[in-house]
């Protein structure tokens, strides 16, 4: 064989694997192929130096990982906001006024998200999504990925991002031979399939034949203006294209399309857990924007949950972080849409009551994507006299406290429970606490276990030789950890009550006990704490509860960290404090980041407009919200008015 015969077979293997993998659609044999396979397999062992990069050898695997390094997506990779309804539907093409926008319509498979990076027609890196800003290095795997092509017939720069998937009848066989070889069997196709892309023995990939759908684009130049172009483009390059892809003028073919791909929701290869709803016009998309997490021109309309039938073995207790005692139902394991559910929520004991649920239960349970399963009725003329009652706890199953029984939660008060510290430490560390970057739950899990932490207060004691004889901390690492525990100290005071974790009281609430009480709040009596506007018999309750069994292991933290008390983060408006508030059309800034402020002014921030709504904060195209609030005479301020009038204090 010559180079360029050698060149030749290569594409026409590639062209023989796009029409088996992707198109559905072989021009040759097997054997035609296996034989061809094998020609230019010798032909690089004899010429190791003169292998195309994009050669179907390459997809094989094999190569070995010590780990995944890290890389920037060029554009940010964002998550979905998810609806459940037509009404939900409806709601969000009122936000922003999308009536009369054409739209994409196409199914929501349920896999791993996956950037691929072209740059003059060769695939030169591929990540996952991560945080939507860096991922995960996975271009050697995903190489042996057949559906993706090794090079497209474009030069531009162009990230193309997709879904990685495994379809039902492959994952089915992957777990019968893992099962006949003595391995667990994986989960379900979506954990499988984000597993397969992540192991470090590349040749492990390779033999899960995984499909890579594309959904859209990141960084590009591409000259079209519809999202619907840009994608024909793309699946033109040789990628999946899916059958279904509709445009839809207006709401009531929209909900068509979702209820004809529900139809097809069991027949499908491959799990969906939706339908994607995207604005076409890409000039629109632009100007509706985004929010902190979501793009405002595009939605994941959910399919409704699965429900099953299995029995209720029993019901174990779990603790939180704040100490709330959560039954879950132990169950009978039951596949639902590839997931083996072996626990289902139960709420609250007054939730058990309602159902008039029992150990032995035949139960109905219903798991809508990553949602928790839950229980959701009881089959009672199943009985047969074996079951037996759940009995409300008054202990706590962990350390023994006595539970803080209010009704609906049965709280564990006691700070120095195990089950609590692990995950109190966390939270009191997460950005809307105390925001200490590095310790995440990991970090955390690590230094408990290593006997280093056994309450808040012990972060602040460790030691730089303590954390550098941690598995993974090298000089920098752990000097990055302590020296942001330490820029922790000081903390306004608002952050540091909220992180304390006490049921009840979150951010607006621990501002508005600075406000009240700055830094005597420790000493505050329930009869001057349920004076405090909100505040409710259960909220003081609760906080009294907590200082008088945790006084003393706050006051030794309040030592370490010295929160400081702003005065600007003391009052309220006069202007919002009480008041009912509705946010409408595209604003300077996010609207949670709006919400979270009025809040904290001490305003409440409703969904719709009512006799009762006292403000519209309308930005731009505030469509029917705004029409609303003038026919009820509801005061309309716009951003400039809402500044000033917070101005004011």
């Amino acid at each position: 064989m010559t180079q360029k015969e050698y060149e030749n077979a290569v594409s026409t293997l590639n062209l023989w694997a796009k029409a088996y993998y992707t198109d559905d659609a072989p021009l040759a044999s097997d054997e035609e192929y296996d034989r061809l396979y094998h020609d230019v397999l010798s032909y690089e062992e004899q010429n190791p130096d003169r292998a195309l990069s994009f050669s179907p050898t390459k997809r094989v695997g094999g190569a070995l990982s010590e780990g995944f390094s890290k890389a920037a997506h060029i554009k940010r990779m964002w998550s979905m906001e998810d609806i459940f309804s037509k009404d939900e539907l409806n709601a969000w093409l009122e936000r922003g006024d999308k009536f009369n926008a054409s739209f994409v319509a196409e199914p929501k498979f349920d896999g791993a998200s996956l950037n691929l990076l072209y740059e003059n027609g060769v695939l030169v890196r591929a990540l996952t999504r991560g945080d939507g800003v860096v991922g995960e290095d996975v271009t050697q795997n995903a190489k042996t990925i057949k559906s993706i092509p090794l090079t497209i017939e474009y030069k531009g720069l162009i990230e193309i991002r997709g879904e990685v998937v495994i379809k039902k009848s492959d994952f089915e066989t992957i777990n019968k031979k893992r099962i006949e070889s003595g391995e667990p069997p994986l989960a379900n196709p979506r954990n499988a399939a984000s597993g397969s892309l992540r192991q470090l023995d590349s040749a492990i990939t390779a033999s899960r034949r995984l499909l890579f759908i594309p959904w859209g684009v990141g960084e590009h130049i591409l000259p079209y203006k519809k999202h619907s172009e840009i994608m024909d483009f793309v699946r033109s390059l040789g990628f999946f294209r899916d059958k279904f892809f509709k445009i839809c003028n207006g709401e009531s073919e929209i909900n068509a399309a979702y209820d004809e791909l529900l139809k097809e929701r069991n027949e499908r290869e491959v799990l969906m857990d939706g339908m994607v709803v995207r604005v076409d016009d890409s000039a629109f998309c632009a100007g509706l924007g985004y929010t902190v997490k979501f793009p405002k021109f595009m939605v994941a309309f959910k399919f409704p949950a699965i429900e099953k039938v299995t029995r209720l073995i029993d019901v174990a207790l779990q603790v939180g972080r704040s100490g709330v005692v959560t039954p879950v139902g132990v169950l009978e394991p039951v596949d639902i849409d590839g997931a083996n559910v072996k626990s289902a929520t139960l709420h609250n004991f007054d939730e058990i009551a309602r159902l008039g649920l029992m150990k032995g239960d035949y139960v109905s349970i219903i798991r809508s994507g990553d949602v928790i399963p839950k229980i959701t009725g009881v089959f009672k003329d199943r009985r047969d006299g074996s079951e037996s009652e759940i009995i409300r706890p008054s202990h706590c199953p962990e350390c023994g406290s006595h539970l803080l029984d209010e009704g609906v939660f049965i709280k564990c008060q006691n700070l120095s429970c195990q089950a609590r510290v692990i995950n109190s430490i966390i939270y009191y560390a997460s950005k809307k606490c105390l925001n200490i970057d590095g310790l995440g739950d990991a970090i955390v899990k690590q230094l408990f276990e290593a006997g280093l932490i056994r309450g808040i207060a012990d972060i602040y004691r460790l030691k730089f030789d303590d954390v550098m004889a941690l598995e993974g901390f090298k000089e920098k690492k752990a000097n990055n950890l302590l020296n942001a525990i330490d820029a922790s100290r000081g903390a306004p005071l608002w952050r540091f009550i909220a992180g304390l974790g006490c049921e009840h009281i979150g951010e607006v609430a621990a501002k508005k006990i600075e406000a009240t009480f700055g830094l005597e709040w420790l000493g505050a009596k329930f009869d001057e704490i349920i004076l405090i506007e909100g505040f409710g018999e259960q909220m003081s309750s609760a906080l009294v509860e907590f200082i008088k069994i945790n006084g003393e292991a706050i006051a030794e933290l309040l030592d370490e960290v010295r929160p400081s008390v702003s005065a600007g983060e003391s009052r309220h408006s006069l202007a919002f404090s009480g008041k009912s508030i509705v946010i409408t059309g595209t604003l300077s800034r996010p609207r949670d980041e709006i919400k979270a402020e009025l809040e904290g002014l001490g305003a409440k921030v409703v969904g719709s407009v009512s006799k009762k709504t006292d403000y519209l904060l309308a930005g731009e195209a505030a469509g029917s919200k705004l029409e609303k609030a003038n026919e009820l005479g509801v005061k309309v301020i716009d951003e400039a008015e809402y500044e000033r009038l917070k101005g004011e204090g």
